[in-house]
């Protein structure tokens, strides 16, 4: 092969070739998920992997949205139920609901936990500039949680801040 055909097949930064499909990716990615209908996302660099649901081995004396822990290929990883914490509908655990798996690279430590969700949606590709700030009102979600809103086509996506959600129980173990 010739070097200017090899030099085709590399991709340059934001263009990516999954199993034979081309496509461009601009701006950073997020997962967008279901919670009672409502719409958030999560940054995708942050998603170690998506789970269907399973009944983790429960915690004594534990929070209610809390569900227990699971192992993870030798890993235990907590499972929180972000409808419960949020207080955002009830827990149904249905066919579509999924254990988002994230993983946060802090500057002393990384840390793995689950979030249970309502139904993963897409992929979104947003540019920094896109996110607009959450106004400060008092929702359901605590304004530390929340990185800032999405226009996507006719919904408003909320991202979440996966920083301040891998402290989601550490707050409440520790009050």
């Amino acid at each position: 092969m010739n070097i200017q055909a090899m030099a085709q097949d590399v991709p340059v930064e934001g263009e990516h070739s999954v199993e034979g499909i081309d496509f461009i990716t601009s701006g950073d990615q997020y997962l967008t998920f279901l919670l009672a209908e409502e719409q958030y996302a999560v940054d995708i660099l942050c998603v170690e992997e998506i789970r269907s649901w399973e009944q983790p081995t429960k915690i004594p004396n534990a929070p209610s949205y809390i569900k227990g822990v699971i192992n993870m290929r030798g890993i235990i990883v907590p499972i929180v139920d972000l409808r419960l914490k949020f207080s955002i509908g009830h827990a149904n655990y249905l066919e579509t609901t999924v254990v988002i798996v994230l993983t946060y690279q802090s500057e002393d430590r990384s840390r793995t936990i689950g979030f249970v969700v309502d139904a993963v949606s897409d992929v979104l590709n947003v540019e920094q500039a896109d996110i607009k700030p959450a106004p400060a009102f008092g929702g359901c979600v605590g304004q530390q949680y929340i990185d800032g809103l999405i226009n996507s086509e006719n919904k408003v996506v909320t991202v979440l801040n996966v920083a301040h959600l891998q402290q989601v129980e550490k707050h409440r173990l520790q009050s």
